[in-house]
């Protein structure tokens, strides 16, 4: 009797394994890789038509639409891989290809790409959407991001910038060793070595942003014959959500220490002494931002330390570093951080009036029933509130040339 229950239990676990491996999906589409479009990059610009859309409209390809943006794909290109082996051999060979397409529907254009290519096109690889400026400036970033934010085919871990150039321009690149996307992702990483890299806004956290009608910054990244380079960043207002105006590397550097967000870069200065360079690296950074209200009148204090090493000197005679020069270089690099934060704060206080670094959110766990009656129209009322800060740097490491 106990073998025939023993048996039946063996049975029956053996029918659950065969039911559970029907049931097993494996890959949900049952397209092959090889046979997908697989677009790793988007750029939106102002509304132009390529030489080659004029020259199909000629023939008859036009329908109804009203030209009001420019959308281009950046796709990786599986047969020119399939067919050169190693694009690095091959000078007239790139392993991306762009695509453009003008209208006033983002998904309609998807969607027309279908009428070009012989496969269809694919979002789950996104990497990067680049916006140009001009066009953020006529069009809220609800109005372009609605299509994304709404596709299940892309991820909302895809990283959105602006560029101050055509867009498109940056997802070129010389040479054949480079799909840009890539090379735009991987460029995120580099915060570590340079203050200059925001932290990276991704489409997730921008719908919440949005939906928050908070004023942000997304990263401006420039293009030139090919080379790209991250400089200063661009300023979305959050009541219309809509390009304002951009930050400059400096202004940009000022913004960063106020938040205290930098995970790595170089203080350069000067000896007041020598008039010499100086340059500090900072390992550290920490950034706190403390509200008041005083009889209904809010004000704001920040408080930023930073520890780092002074890994550059230009001493005439290489005389020792002693304490005197130590607490020189300390003060003239606090200088120089309190100068770029006086920029950057004019900048987004006086000018843009909008509050991109978050005292807002600081205002709304301190003093939550003062923050319900302004936050209404929080970036107008930041620009009329008194900010005060102060700057602390510290030099742990001298080198070898530490004196005795």
């Amino acid at each position: 009797m106990r073998q025939r229950k023993l048996d039946h239990k063996r049975w029956i676990t053996g029918c659950m394994a065969a039911l559970i491996l029907f049931l097993q999906t494996g890959c949900w589409s049952k397209d092959e890789i090889e046979d997908l479009s697989i677009y790793v990059g988007m750029a939106l610009d102002l509304p132009y038509e390529t030489v080659l859309e004029r020259k199909m409209d000629q023939l008859g390809s036009d329908y109804r639409k009203r030209n009001h943006i420019s959308f281009t794909l950046q796709i990786v290109d599986k047969q020119s891989e399939a067919k050169s082996g190693d694009t690095k051999d091959d000078p007239t060979s790139k392993p991306y290809l762009n695509i453009s397409e003008t209208g006033d529907s983002l998904f309609e254009m998807i969607r027309e790409f279908a009428a070009r290519l012989e496969r269809p096109v694919i979002g789950h690889h996104l990497k990067v959407i680049v916006i140009n400026e001009s066009l953020s400036r006529r069009y809220s970033m609800n109005n372009l991001l609605s299509f994304m934010l709404r596709d299940n085919d892309i991820r909302l871990n895809c990283l959105v910038m602006m560029s101050s150039g055509t867009a498109r321009k940056v997802m070129e690149a010389k040479g054949n060793a480079i799909i840009p996307s890539f090379r735009l992702n991987g460029m995120v990483d580099n915060r570590y070595r340079t203050l200059k890299i925001i932290p990276p806004v991704s489409l997730s956290k921008l719908e919440s942003q949005m939906n928050a009608h908070a004023s942000y910054l997304l990263q401006n990244v420039i293009a030139v014959n090919g080379e790209v380079k991250f400089s200063g960043a661009a300023v979305i207002l959050g009541k219309t959500q809509k390009f304002i105006g951009r930050l400059t590397e400096e202004e940009l550097l000022g913004t960063i220490w106020l938040t205290g967000e930098g995970k790595g870069g170089v203080v350069k200065s000067y000896d007041p002494k020598t008039k010499q360079v100086i340059t500090y690296e900072l390992k550290s950074m920490k950034s706190k931002i403390k509200s008041r209200v005083v009889n209904g009148k809010i004000s704001f204090h920040v408080s930023i330390e930073s520890e780092g090493r002074l890994i550059e000197e230009w001493m005439e005679r290489n005389e020792p570093i002693d304490d005197e020069f130590i607490i020189r270089a300390e003060n003239a690099a606090s200088k120089e951080v309190q100068r770029l934060i006086k920029l950057g704060l004019n900048k987004i206080q006086n000018r843009y009036k909008a509050d991109v670094v978050g005292f807002g959110t600081r205002l709304s766990i301190e003093h939550p029933k003062v923050w319900k009656q302004v936050k209404g129209n929080w970036d107008e009322t930041f620009s009329q509130v008194p900010i005060t800060y102060d700057v602390k740097l510290k030099i742990s490491e001298t080198g070898s040339k530490q004196g005795h």
